[in-house]
Order: C-alpha cells, then sequence, then structure tokens
C-alpha cells in the first residue's frame, strides 16, 4: 500500500499514550496502514519508495474520530414534520416511528449505510459503529452482510452492532411484530457474522459487538445469551440505556435498567451503553466500578428537551465516554464532528445545575477519539503516534472562519465548530475524501442510487 508524506502541517494532534498535545509545523509520515512518523523535516530525509508528499501547509491534523452509536437505517427517515418528536415522549415517539422502520427492504439498509457513512467521512470520521436492530422479516437477514459491503465500498473502517428485538408488543414492547425476532435467532445469526466477518488483528478494518437493542423491547435470556456468547468470544457489547425505560424495567423486574443489567451481567469493560441521560448519580456510580461506558449522544437531547446527560459526573466519577451521532431519526445528520461542539454547548448550557464542573473542551475531542477507540474496544485507533492506524482527517485553516481560532487547535472543534466538511480524510493509510470528492467514486450516482431505493418505500 502506499505511504503518505503531509508535509509541514500547521498542527498535528498527537498522543502517545499520556494525552494530547499539538506538536507545529511537522511532518506526518504514513507507511500502509500505519503511521510511521511524526516529526519535523521528515520530507528532507530519505523516504521509502513510492511515498507520495503532499503539500500540508495551513492544515491542523486530528485523529479520525470514532462514532459509537448510530442507526443507519434511519437516513431513510429523517426531516419528517410528521414525525416531529419534541411533542412527544421517547417511548411514544416509538410507538410511532417504528412501524415506519418495518417497511425497508435490503436495498434500503445497504443504500441508507452508504449515506450515513459518506457523511461521516466527510466530517472526520474514520470509524464507524452501526446498531443496526432493525430486521423486518420481509427483508431478510443479510442486512448487516449489506452494510459491511458498503464500508468496502467507501473504504471505512465499520464495527457493526448487531442489534434484535424479541419481545412482542403484546407484552409491553414498543416493536411490530414484522420486526421481531427469537433469542435463538438473533443468536445465531450474531455468531454467523461473528465467524463471518470479525477480525481481531491488527488495523483491523472489520468487527462486531453483540447489541440486542434494549431491555425495554427483550426478553430477559435474550440479554443472558448475549452476555454468554459476548464472553464466550471475546466481544464488547452494547444496548439502550437510560432514556426514559428505567420506570418500564422496574415495573416489570422491580429494579430500574443499571440494576438490572448488572445483575445479568451485561455490564463491565466489554459494555458501553447509549444515552444514559436519566440516570442518577448512583447509578453512574455503579457504572463506573464495573467498567462499563457510555455513548453520549448529544443531538436527541435537544428534541427531548427534559434531562442533559450529566456528562461532569461522569467525567468525575471516571466512566469511560465517548460519542455518537445517534440515529438519523433523531439527529436528521450524519455528522459526528458537529456533535463535539453540539455536546460541549450543551453542558455549558446545564453547567449552573450541575454539581461537577464542565469538562475542558479538548475532552470532548477526546470522547470522539480516544474515548471512542476505548468504548469499541480498539487500541489501534483513536489517537496520531507512531505506530498506530493512519486515520486522520486534515482542516485547510487558511480561511476567514478561521482567523483568530488558530492559537488553540484542541479546542477549535468543540468551542468554534467546524461548519463545512474535511479538506482530507484519510482512513487505515488510504486517502478516501479529498477535494470533496470521493476517491474513485461517483457522489451524484450514489445519491441517486439511494433516492431511488428510498423511492421503493411507501410512508
Amino acid at each position: 500500500m502506499t505511504g503518505y508524506l503531509l508535509k509541514n502541517c500547521a498542527a498535528v494532534i498527537t498522543d502517545e499514550g499520556k494525552g494530547p498535545s499539538v506538536r507545529r509545523n511537522v511532518d506526518v509520515l504514513t507507511n500502509g496502514p500505519r503511521i510511521e512518523a511524526i516529526g519535523e523535516g521528515l520530507h528532507r530525509g530519505e523516504l521509502p519508495a513510492g511515498t507520495i508528499v503532499q503539500d500540508a501547509d495551513g492544515w491542523f491534523v486530528y485523529p479520525g474520530l470514532v462514532n459509537t452509536h448510530h442507526h443507519f437505517f434511519q437516513c431513510f427517515v429523517r426531516n419528517r414534520a410528521e414525525l416531529d418528536w419534541t411533542k412527544l415522549s421517547v417511548i411514544e415517539w416509538l410507538d410511532r416511528i417504528y412501524p415506519i422502520f418495518s417497511r425497508l427492504n435490503e436495498d434500503c439498509f445497504y443504500h441508507a449505510s452508504i449515506t450515513a457513512m459518506a457523511e461521516m467521512i466527510k466530517h472526520g470520521c474514520t470509524t464507524a459503529f452501526d446498531h443496526q436492530y432493525n430486521f423486518p422479516r420481509h427483508a431478510g437477514k443479510r442486512l448487516i452482510d449489506r452494510q459491511f459491503e458498503a464500508a468496502d465500498l467507501l473504504g471505512m473502517r465499520f464495527d457493526a452492532g448487531r442489534g434484535g428485538n424479541t419481545l412482542p408488543k403484546s407484552e409491553g414492547s414498543t416493536i411490530p411484530d414484522e420486526m421481531l425476532e427469537t433469542t435463538d435467532e438473533f443468536i445465531a445469526d450474531c455468531a454467523r457474522l461473528i465467524d463471518t466477518y470479525h477480525d481481531t488483528s491488527p488495523f483491523s478494518m472489520r468487527q462486531v459487538v453483540v447489541a440486542p437493542c434494549q431491555p425495554v423491547n427483550c426478553y430477559r435470556e435474550t440479554f443472558v445469551e448475549s452476555v454468554s456468547l459476548a464472553r464466550d468470544r471475546g466481544l464488547q457489547m452494547h444496548t439502550h440505556v437510560g432514556e426514559g425505560e428505567s420506570p418500564v424495567i422496574e415495573a416489570r423486574h422491580g429494579m430500574r435498567t443499571v440494576d438490572y443489567l448488572e445483575e445479568l451481567g451485561f455490564a463491565g469493560q466489554d459494555t458501553f451503553y447509549a444515552h444514559c441521560w436519566e440516570l442518577t448519580h448512583d447509578e453512574l456510580r455503579l457504572m463506573a466500578a464495573s467498567g462499563t461506558g457510555v455513548s453520549h449522544c448529544p443531538e436527541p437531547v435537544y428534541l427531548v428537551g427534559a434531562q442533559v446527560t450529566d456528562i461532569p459526573a461522569m467525567s468525575a466519577f471516571g466512566l469511560r465516554v465517548g460519542l455518537g451521532c445517534d440515529g438519523a431519526a433523531s439527529n436528521d445528520n450524519s455528522n459526528l464532528m458537529q456533535c463535539i461542539h453540539s455536546a460541549y454547548m450543551l453542558q455549558c448550557l446545564a453547567a449552573s445545575t450541575r454539581a461537577h464542573p464542565v469538562p475542558a473542551p479538548a475532552d470532548f475531542l477526546g470522547y470522539a477519539t480516544t474515548g471512542g477507540a476505548a468504548l469499541l474496544g480498539r487500541k489501534d485507533i483513536g489517537r496520531l503516534s507512531p505506530g498506530m492506524a493512519a486515520d486522520l482527517f486534515a482542516i485547510d485553516t487558511r480561511r476567514m472562519d478561521y482567523v483568530g481560532t488558530r492559537h488553540d487547535p484542541l479546542s477549535l472543534i468543540a468551542k468554534v465548530g467546524i461548519g463545512m466538511p474535511t479538506d482530507m480524510t484519510m482512513i487505515n493509510g488510504r486517502i478516501v475524501w479529498e477535494k470533496g470528492a470521493f476517491a474513485g467514486l461517483d457522489e451524484a450516482r450514489l445519491a441517486a442510487d439511494a433516492e431511488a431505493a428510498l423511492a421503493t418505500v411507501e410512508f
């Protein structure tokens, strides 16, 4: 694989494992999928044969962002006025939107995945975790296979969360029968995907996470069997927690969601939950003690408007935190870089009501990089250092947008925000997005194909 020499970068956010720092006026050398060196004047030395030298004057170079929660298929159900959930509870909204989800076909899942990942790549995301829990019977079982196909097309590093729902609506879930699976079906397909795709080698582009959708929509046995499979195969686990369902779980099982999952063993260093905005400090401390992580998705918090996820408390208690876009039906975009800015601003808004101070702006960049990598159990991504994966993005700061901001690259994204696509995104040592175009792909054709697939569904 070709290597690149990014020559004379204005700033590079590096991390040797002890926290981020800014290096000015240095070069970045990649070799195949890995970062070979970061330092001054590398372009004046002998370079490996075939190295492509790229002028990076004015560039701020950041580690690639790591998304830890999404629902790609929802890109086909967004910006719809009739589904405005600002007037609904989460459970009411799910009751309304799940029947729509159940109409999607296999091609919809494929093209929606391309749509989501393309937008993520444009905005600096290099590793995407998707929580794909929607398996309509008519669409078949190869939906995550098609997601891996989409990731290959775009060159995205992809961690697939195999979700599922097993509890019928007649027993209190929000799931239409068309989307239901048995626990045995769910576990069997998890095992198939693990055998087919899960790769633990360094710089792996494909991994699988065992991810039953949420406790309110699954039988107890579904989580018990998920724990057994994941621990046997050494995989991460994921589910939705703390988004208004705790009273329901308490009514069913005599305890709130965090205690319920702790009892089932669905907690620990190999586990992370999405959302967690309604959790008490005692529940956050329990999660910190077990090592359970949180994927914070700031955008839907604005829509719910009731409780702001207590990131300051999570930070104070030592919880592992990553960032997620969340599904496009509750976010309407797939821009993780925007989430860094919105997460920081959201915490500033709620600061006066909190017992702990808002983490520093640079910490929010950390949640989207090293924090996300840790949630996914990845030690080869999330930071820029020799030996790490060559996952990065570059912003040319020689624009009016950045006048007065360039003294602090670490805080730039959280405080100022980035209002445009990156100038370059590299994944696994390959440039996949540069100068407004995807390498070797026709974006207009991709968009037209996605619109055509969307048109096959009646809403």
